[in-house]
């Protein structure tokens, strides 16, 4: 089968358009055709060997976790999934034995491993799941859309939906909107929840665009301090949640700008693992801070229930054939884009 791999660590240079062996199943296993895969961060991490994803070679590594595609072949152990189903892959993939998985809490599984890191991924015609990771789609859903959701939507709905519970009548600060994490925040916070949204980004062009995804107000960060600007939408109040995707840059002006008893969801550190807590201001103000990781099979499912009824639509920057997949990684490396990057297999 054709698919894009890396033999070696380095820039985009590295990716490598060719023939590799197609994936075997287990009896709990399905094979998915491959037609959508949609880029992520940690495809470069793991490309460039950052962030303690440095691996042996050989074998080579084919990237790529979330995906979308029909299934082609089921284990003998698979119920609920046939040949033909259109399906949207959950590329976090947990033990399924130990108690955090057995109690339905599996994004606490201490083993999880990742399509395209721990194993060869969906840059590829084909590519082998366990069962429990793939969701059917429904027939007005295009694989595209699909392959744009999972580490996107996931980590976005453990936090607003499962652990800040977010309601109807509060206020969210989403930090970054144009990226992938950011347009999901501001689709879950306003179409799922029905909450005010108060979104950042860089540009004119990028907060034109995060109105028209929902966002009541939007504060360009390159000409208004995030703070100030969200005490005057707030009438002094501040947010009552944040989502934060981005870690050091922001983190500072983030939490200031929370309400005394605010929670502030953390998923990601794309410009920075490093920053400084005001530990007075912590438990003076009663703040509640959430680390999350993905989300569980459940949360997927939820999600995969509201892509399937419209209420949630990916945004969708670019779409790209496989053979420009170095193109692609380009592309997310120069961070002008709104949304999420796509590759067609």
């Amino acid at each position: 089968m054709q698919a894009v791999y890396i033999e070696s660590h380095g820039g985009p240079e590295v990716l490598t358009l060719g023939d590799r062996p197609e994936p075997l199943i287990q009896p709990n296993e399905v094979k998915v055709r491959v037609r959508a895969t949609s880029l992520n961060r940690l495809d470069l991490y793991t490309r460039a060997g950052d962030r303690g994803l440095q691996r042996e070679f050989p074998p080579p590594l084919i990237l790529g976790g979330d995906c979308a595609g029909e299934v082609v072949e089921a284990g003998d152990q698979v119920a609920g999934l046939k040949t033909g189903d259109r399906v949207v892959v959950n590329p976090k993939l947990t033990c399924q034995q130990c108690p955090a998985c057995l109690a339905g809490q599996d994004d606490l599984c201490p083993r999880p491993t990742f399509l395209g890191s721990a194993r060869d991924g969906s840059y590829a015609e084909l590519v082998s799941v366990p069962a429990s990771n793939a969701h059917v789609i429904g027939d007005g859903v295009t694989y595209e859309q699909a392959a744009a959701v999972p580490t996107t939507f996931l980590p976005v709905w453990n936090m607003l939906v499962r652990r800040i519970r977010l309601r109807p009548w509060e206020t969210v600060l989403v930090l970054s909107a144009s990226a992938g994490v950011g347009t999901a925040a501001i689709q879950v916070a306003k179409n799922v929840i029905g909450a005010r949204v108060i979104a950042t980004t860089s540009t004119a062009e990028k907060a034109a665009m995060a109105r028209e995804l929902g966002a009541d107000e939007v504060i360009n960060y390159n000409e208004e301090d995030i703070t100030q600007r969200v005490n005057e939408l707030t009438g002094g109040a501040g947010v009552d949640a944040v989502v934060d995707h981005v870690g050091a840059d922001f983190f500072s002006k983030a939490i200031r700008a929370l309400r005394p008893g605010g929670r502030y969801g953390i998923c990601g550190a794309t410009t920075g693992l490093r920053t400084e807590l005001h530990l007075g201001q912590l438990f003076s103000r009663q703040v509640e801070i959430y680390g999350v990781f993905m989300g569980t099979k459940e949360d997927m499912r939820e999600i995969v229930e509201m892509l399937n009824r419209g209420t949630i639509s990916p945004a969708i920057h670019r779409v790209f054939p496989l053979a420009e997949a170095a193109e692609a990684h380009r592309t997310m490396e120069a961070t002008n884009f709104f949304g999420k990057l796509v590759l067609t297999v």
